[in-house]
């Protein structure tokens, strides 16, 4: 038998030769990476989130162009056919192998087939026949379609503003060896921009087709303390028009290419008594007590901002950790849609060197509305990171006739607040006030100042408020919150502008209807010491938060291998109330998975998609969507094919 070259070698040769293939490889994922990096940087300049697709040609084109293609019409014919509807992100990478962005040496060659005298310079009259004619023109010479906006014939004026650059342009003539330059280094620093963006952004870095984030398997780390982003308070207002749910999205188109699937099927019956053996509070009247409160707010982009907790048990003892939707003030005959958002409580234990957190539970038991954990936990600190799935408090289309007046001017002429004003500011102060003692202090009306200006007050301006405005141990009363806003109003003559900002960064809509938030309460009973619970953070879902979701759906669900792939697996945990799965890809490689959920019934997804795809990257594992009743009181089915592409 023959034997290899390598065989042949010696011992040390082999060695050489393994080294300089494992470094090959290496390289090869290295470039790999940036190219993929690349790719999301450009379609996240144009796209909110690597799960839209692209819906037509113009589109397609911009695109291409943040990439630095900046393709003819020809080129852009040959991906959007006839045929086509859409193409995802995956398509978009596609398109990016095969077309390599233009070189200086094959622009200026193309430039010389028009400058057939080898001058260097191309006239403005030769410059405007070629870019306002036909575009046949510029097929014959695709290289020079970046000189094309959206793909077409340009206007005359058009061209008269690249012939009135001055850095290529004199006497009548085009010096394309300096625009071309220019051009290249333009090109350059777009799409440079592009990745320092995606970088620097940790919401854009962490968009993994539908704003999930793969996660290691890697240690916790704790919380790092940051505002969340706002839009500025003392601006005229304008709301972002939203985009209502699609229930029926189209299919991505490479999901006709799967190689191996497999199929999860659950069938839960109505939720109407939805109790558990979780404990009730009355049984617990000799413990301990601690309370907070705090609130999930809903972001512009569809992200979920909340609170943060610290727990301190000074001793060991047996504890009862609770969490359910605040039941502020109720009008009768009214429905309030954040009484039916989900929430829980994941519960991580703070170690010695605080360099990682460790998952301990969360609380799946339920009564009603409720959510808790009950268990025994060792002295020391843990974090409490509240979460709901999404499923219930997402955007939604505003169905509103008009806007409700917040301020008037009384028959003295002075301004004061209208009767539902006054009433959305007194459960804006009852969700604010997180120790519930009917009172802020400056900790809790800095949670209120970030999450409405994203800045903070400090002592000085404090001191002035406590000049201004009723106080108690000062902290602000309810009518000094009052006084507050009115003062507001009053700066502004009357213009309710940034009373408006205040509200809608809060959830409110134009009807003052909490519709974007859901704020919550938390108890904790401990049986042998006193429990303490601060609020540290209000930012949005960390991936300490996002890893313990997955490590408790691995830890307490059903885990199924993927027919055809032993490395993919889908881990699907269910509760009364919700389904969770989460993919696993154990592989050296990038996966993209195909999610159909297009069989289930009654059912309501955290994606707000039927078909979708996502972005699993190697050695990781991230969440696939959450699921749970559109209606509770009747039976649903959860019916998910997760397939691989390509």
């Amino acid at each position: 038998m023959a034997s290899s070259p390598e065989n042949n070698a010696s011992p040390s040769v082999q060695k050489v030769m393994r080294l300089e293939s494992s470094q090959g490889k290496k390289s090869q994922h290295a470039e790999e990476a940036i190219f993929y990096m690349n790719c999301r940087a450009a379609y996240l300049t144009v796209f909110k989130s690597s799960l839209e697709n692209i819906k037509s040609k113009e589109q397609l084109s911009l695109v291409l162009q943040q990439a630095g293609r900046n393709p003819c019409q020809k080129t852009v014919n040959k991906y959007w056919t006839s045929q086509t509807t859409t193409l995802n992100f995956d398509d978009f990478c596609t398109i990016l192998k095969k077309e390599k962005p233009a070189t200086k040496t094959e622009l200026l060659e193309a430039f010389g087939k028009i400058d057939t005298d080898n001058t260097g310079y191309i006239l403005h009259d030769e410059l405007y026949k070629i870019l306002t004619t036909v575009n046949s023109i510029l097929d014959e010479k695709p290289k020079l379609s970046f000189l094309l906006q959206r793909g077409e014939k340009m206007t005359r004026d058009e061209v008269s503003a690249i012939i009135k650059q001055a850095d290529f342009n004199c006497s009548g003539k085009l010096d394309y060896n300096k625009f071309c330059d220019l051009y290249m280094t333009t090109s350059e620093q777009c799409c440079k921009t592009a990745r320092e963006k995606l970088e620097v952004d940790c919401r854009l870095r962490q968009q993994q087709f539908g704003n999930q984030a793969e996660l290691s398997s890697e240690g916790i780390t704790l919380p790092v303390s940051k505002p969340s982003p706002r839009i500025s308070r003392k601006t005229d207002h304008k709301l972002a028009p939203t985009k209502g749910d699609s229930r029926t999205p189209s299919r991505p188109s490479s999901a006709q290419s799967c190689k191996a699937s497999i199929s999860t099927t659950i069938s839960m019956g109505a939720s109407s008594n939805r109790n558990t053996k979780l404990i009730e509070p009355d049984t617990m009247k000799e413990w301990q007590w601690a309370q907070s409160k705090g609130c999930f707010y809903l972001e512009e982009d569809g992200e979920i901002v909340s609170h943060k907790y610290k727990l301190h048990l000074p001793q060991r003892s047996t504890v009862c950790i609770t969490i359910k939707p605040l039941n502020v003030r109720q009008v009768e005959g009214k429905s309030y849609h954040w009484l039916s958002v989900d929430t829980a409580l994941y519960i991580l234990k703070e170690n010695e060197t605080q360099e990682n957190l460790q998952l301990v539970s969360f609380t799946e038991q339920q009564n009603k509305e409720m959510f808790g954990w009950k268990g025994e936990l060792g002295s020391g600190v843990y974090w409490l990171l509240p979460f709901t799935t999404g499923c219930r408090l997402k955007k939604v289309k505003p169905q509103i006739a008009g806007e409700a007046k917040l301020v008037y001017r009384g028959e003295d002429g002075e301004l004061a607040l209208t009767k539902d004003f006054r009433a959305a500011l007194l459960d804006i102060f009852e969700t604010i006030d997180l120790d519930g003692n009917g009172l802020l202090s400056l900790e809790e009306y800095n949670f209120f100042e970030l999450r409405t200006s994203g800045e903070k007050c400090d002592e000085e301006a404090w001191a002035v408020c406590k000049e201004n405005f009723d106080m108690k141990k000062n902290e602000l009363t309810r009518q000094g919150f009052m006084d507050l806003n009115l003062m507001e109003a009053n700066d502004r003559e009357g213009d309710p502008s940034d009373l408006w900002v205040t509200l809608l960064s809060l959830g409110y809509n134009k009807a003052l209807e909490m519709t974007e938030a859901c704020p919550f309460v938390i108890d904790i009973y401990a049986e042998k010491c006193k429990p303490r619970i601060k609020a540290i953070y209000l930012e949005a879902g960390s991936s300490q938060l996002n890893r313990a979701i997955c490590k408790s759906v691995v830890n307490k669900g059903e885990a199924k291998v993927m027919d055809g792939c032993e490395n993919i697996i889908i881990h699907t945990y269910k509760a009364g109330r919700r389904i969770t799965s989460v993919i696993e890809n154990k592989s050296e490689n990038k996966v993209i998975i195909h999610v159909n959920n297009e069989q289930s019934k009654n059912c309501l997804s955290n994606r707000g998609l039927t078909v979708f795809a996502v972005e699993v990257a190697p050695k990781s594992m991230m969440v696939s969507q959450h699921v749970m009743p559109l209606n509770e009181q009747e039976e649903w089915l959860y019916n998910c094919v997760h397939s691989l592409l390509r």
